[in-house]
């Protein structure tokens, strides 16, 4: 059931029309007309857990578990490699059910090499034995748990009870040999639970908001007797989130995902004060309509037009982002401070 709930995730992934709103599009950045730069000395160049990356994006968990998936995610590390990019895989959890789906995760080890960066994915119930045998599987250089009740409630077969959570990740971060990264599926972390999990021993969180992959939509295409379309509008846009966890911890990392698509996207990300960018449905999308090197060519323009709107709002690294000035407009200036009166 798993392996097919899988691939079912994956083409209801294609056939999600729903777009919601990441709220970039209210964040205003000034044009420089005299940047006194060259495009040649844009630097992309920054640091993730422990090792040099030349761009801060991570291919983010997708998939796992399947033949599908296999092939997938051989595409996807190849291109991780290429681009010198980190990659997270799916959750992992249907390896404890299914040996036979070993080999869709293992592939990603195998294409990139020892000295690719690679992620893991369990859920947040994992216990610490699973969490180690994910680890080993794939050598993995960190572990995503993610959380995600919103998507549960909707699956036909999802979860129901949550609670032991928090407790949960509290001790694997404890006993954790591999940094932890916290995620949401695309529904947010926000500062409030970020300040909870940061108490519990999380220093990374994928915030992972709203705007990108619509797991209620995607879960909603399997269910056929249901209709939870009223709730596809359910989440925390990304660019609200990086705004709020601008007052965060000097320790704590935050990963930009969730509907972010473009280089503009990229640049505001890091404007907005975020460390490194997770994308995976956009980058899905062409690898599935076009093939490796539509999505290659998708990679390949992407770090260019980053490259290219660094220069023209004036920053030579990425660390120079963090002092470009921006203004916040529309929706999500109304979003700012909303329950500053609770």
């Amino acid at each position: 059931m798993r392996k097919t709930r899988k691939n079912e995730h994956i083409e209801n992934c294609l056939k999600a029309e729903y777009i919601g709103e990441t709220l970039f599009e209210d964040i205003y950045l000034e044009h420089n007309p005299l940047p006194e730069l060259a495009l040649e000395e844009i630097d992309t160049r920054t640091e993730f857990l422990g090792k040099p990356v030349s761009f801060p994006l991570i291919i983010n968990s997708m998939t796992g578990g399947s033949e599908m998936a296999e092939g997938i995610n051989r595409e996807l590390a190849s291109l991780a490699a290429k681009y010198d990019l980190p990659m997270a895989v799916g959750s992992q959890q249907i390896i404890f059910e299914d040996e036979d789906s070993l080999s869709s995760f293992t592939v990603v080890r195998e294409v990139m090499g020892e000295e690719g960066i690679i992620i893991g994915n369990l859920g947040a119930s994992c216990t610490m034995e699973e969490f180690e045998h994910a680890v080993d599987l794939i050598a993995a250089d960190a572990m995503q748990i993610h959380l995600n009740p919103a998507q549960e409630l909707v699956m036909e077969d999802g979860d129901r009870d949550f609670r032991g959570w928090l407790a949960n990740i509290q001790r694997l971060a404890e006993a954790s040999k591999r940094p932890m990264i916290l995620k949401e599926v695309g529904y947010g972390i926000p500062k409030s639970t970020g300040d909870i999990l940061y108490d519990a021993g999380v220093r990374i969180i994928d915030i992972a908001g709203f705007g990108g992959t619509n797991f209620t939509e995607i879960e909603n295409l399997r269910a056929a007797d249901a209709d939870y379309s009223d709730l596809y509008c359910w989440g925390n846009p990304t660019a609200k989130l990086l705004l709020d966890y601008r007052q965060k911890e000097k320790d704590l990392q935050v990963i930009a995902s969730g509907g972010v698509k473009t280089g503009l996207d990229i640049v505001k990300a890091f404007v907005l004060g975020a460390d490194m960018i997770g994308i995976s449905g956009e980058i899905l999308n062409y690898l599935i309509h076009g093939g490796i090197d539509n999505a290659d060519r998708y990679l390949q323009h992407l770090i260019y037009k980053t490259r290219a709107v660094m220069l023209l709002v004036g920053a030579r690294n990425l660390e120079e982002l963090a002092d470009v000035r921006f203004a916040v407009t529309g929706k999500l200036r109304q979003l700012t401070d909303p329950f500053e009166n609770v």
